[in-house]
């Protein structure tokens, strides 16, 4: 049995006020700060109105807006953090929860309240139950885009919830462990709660249910309930449905089934884009708590913990269903104490049946059999461990082809300084590729491709930890690679005049190695978008000569873009970023600028360096 990743004392206190919140509907919040506690609680009241689960059809999701979660600061200046760098793909999340945050955000009450207790550097956690837990964690996210910096505050906040549904899809989970996130959020849930369950099932397939549901579960109705069993037993069927759909895809994609009919049959029914994210508790009922935090095998878990023994049980577990949702405080009152949780590490090796099970494998055995898992739940609980074992194995794989790159790239920059000493920069000279020098560096160009289009690809394909991208020896590789190899490519697009029939390089013929390792350098850094482009600094050189040998009266067409360029340039040979050999006599940047109007040479900001 191993311990809880988070104190019973917080646990419960937040457990505790994110209940109460619901009896202050009126109140968008509500922070309890003790001067004797070293923490400081933020909760939300729940909502009961489907309109704000569902603002549309079918699953009331909507890509998120890097403006909604950013303070006015930062909207201009860096990308969210909630978005696929390989795929530039936004997060998506629910809207109405969204919306429930940007009006509570509208007014700057929380905010000061939250750098309140920075300043007085109180542990921060954000909490809810039911809806509310929602909003408690888009609540995080907000504070982690925001103050997580080195010159506000490094103690990351907590979020915990209960009973919540899910928010947002995979790529939102993804960005979260890419970024060291994931590990603040804890979400607690019961073994048939149906609330964490809801956002699997479309709207169309239960609106009329739903708004009854809602009525049955709001802790302060204006009329008493009644006759809840029927519709009970229909919301769950429905929900159950939908969910059964959602992890029967998403377990044929984890065992690697590559039928097109998969794809075929899940373009004919609506799957919730919905993907759990963090560290989940489920709560057995029968005395123990299961962690787990692999978020492919919680999916599974929130569809086969659920299940049914009989048809007999319907009504009995369809009624269970709702009623543990208000079960949280008495559950874990009883349970924290007795510190009885499981962790589910490592999925791979899950006994099959509690029949047989290994001596070390006994607690897992009966946690899962608490959780009424069958072998079909088992095996896809370890197809999850299994692809996280792959990840891994990927990225060892990947680290041991570092050493080729490290040697590629040093012999292209040995490359790069014999022609700087024979007077020709070495763009120049591989765009013209007379000598053997050029041909060896063209093969040795052709061989890092090869390495880091795999690279790009499995990154493209999620095949690797999500922490991979945050590995500063990465990303500093990726840009030494891209910075060397780049000019290469764009000399090789443009002597073979590649533009001719597919149009210039930076529109049609940039590889998306370069657009992706551009891309991880400006997120780790964060700069702002498209500020690293320092690679593709020739591809701009080239089509501003083909302008000036086809329109060469035409100056002002081009006078900002040359502007443009020149600051640019300047900035990145004062920061190292592009080496001096571009203002050699010979080289195509000089005869560029050479050729352009002396009225505009001669207030360049690059003059005195050309002509040095």
């Amino acid at each position: 049995m191993d311990s809880l990743p988070l104190g019973e004392e917080v646990i419960q206190k937040a457990c505790s006020i994110a209940m109460e919140a619901h009896n202050y509907p009126e109140a968008p919040w509500r922070v309890e700060n003790s001067p004797s506690s070293s923490d400081v609680f933020f909760t939300f009241p729940g909502s009961w109105s489907v309109a704000d689960w569902f603002t549309r059809l079918p699953f009331g999701e909507i890509k998120v807006d890097p403006s909604k979660l950013l303070s006015p600061k930062g909207k201009d200046k860096v990308a969210t953090s909630l978005r696929s760098i390989g795929r530039d793909e936004l997060a998506t999340v629910n809207e109405g929860f969204l919306k429930r945050l940007e009006m509570i955000l509208a007014n700057p009450s929380l905010q000061s309240e939250v750098e309140k207790a920075i300043a007085d550097k109180k542990q921060i956690v954000f909490t809810g139950h039911s809806s509310a837990g929602a909003v408690a964690i888009l609540a995080t996210v907000w504070f982690l885009e925001n103050y997580i910096k080195p010159e506000i505050t490094r103690m990351s906040p907590l979020c915990v919830t209960f009973g919540s549904p899910l928010v947002a899809d995979f790529i939102f989970n993804h960005a979260l462990r890419r970024e060291n996130w994931s590990h603040c959020f804890i979400h607690f849930v019961m073994r048939y709660d149906i609330v964490p369950r809801i956002l699997l099932a479309p709207l169309s397939s239960m609106e009329r249910e739903l708004e009854q549901i809602l009525y049955l579960l709001n802790p302060k109705p204006l009329f008493p309930r009644q006759g809840s069993t029927r519709v009970a037993s229909q919301f769950y069927q429905t929900v159950m449905r939908n969910a059964s759909a959602l992890t029967s895809h998403a377990a044929c994609q984890l065992m690697g089934n590559a039928n097109p009919i998969l794809e075929t049959v899940a373009s004919f029914i609506e799957l919730s884009p919905y993907r759990p994210c963090g560290t989940f508790v489920f709560c057995t009922g029968n005395g123990k708590l299961v962690v787990v935090r692999n978020a492919d095998a919680v999916l599974q878990l929130l569809f086969y913990s659920t299940q049914l023994c009989s048809e007999n049980e319907l009504e009995e577990v369809a009624e269970r269903s709702l009623n543990s949702h208000f079960d949280y405080q008495s559950e874990l009152r009883d349970r924290l104490k007795m510190q009885n949780a499981v962790h589910l590490d490592h999925l791979d090796g899950l006994p099959l049946s509690s029949n047989g099970a290994a001596a070390e494998n006994i607690a897992t055995s009966m946690a899962l059999n608490e959780l009424g898992l069958s072998t079909r739940a088992r095996l896809c609980l370890r197809a999850a461990g299994e692809q996280e074992k792959q990840k891994l194995s990927n990225q060892q794989r990947m680290d041991r082809k570092k050493a080729d790159i490290e040697a590629g790239l040093a012999m292209l920059e040995d490359y790069k300084s014999k022609c700087a000493v024979c007077q020709v920069g070495y763009y120049d000279a591989f765009r013209s590729s007379k000598d053997e020098d050029d041909f060896k560096a063209n093969v040795k160009r052709l061989e890092l491709t090869g390495i880091w289009d795999e690279i790009v690809e499995m990154l493209n394909r999620y095949e690797l930890p999500e922490g991979f991208e945050s590995r500063k020896e990465w990303v500093e590789l990726s840009t030494r690679y891209r910075r060397i190899v780049e000019p290469l490519d764009v000399a090789n697009y443009y002597r073979h005049a590649k533009n001719e029939d597919t149009g210039p390089y930076m529109d049609k013929g940039r590889p998306r190695r370069y657009k992706y390792t551009q891309r991880w350098r400006e997120h780790a850094l964060r700069m702002p978008v498209g500020s690293s482009a320092e690679s593709s600094f020739w591809a701009e050189v080239e089509e501003l000569q083909l302008h000036r040998r086809t329109r060469p009266g035409a100056f002002e067409e081009i006078r900002e873009t040359i502007l443009n360029l020149e600051r640019k340039l300047k900035e990145w040979i004062d920061g190292e970023h592009i080496s001096r050999d571009v203002f050699l006599e010979g080289s195509s940047f000089t005869k560029l600028w050479k050729s352009l109007p002396q009225q505009h040479k001669s207030v360049s900001c690059l003059q005195g360096q050309i002509n040095s």
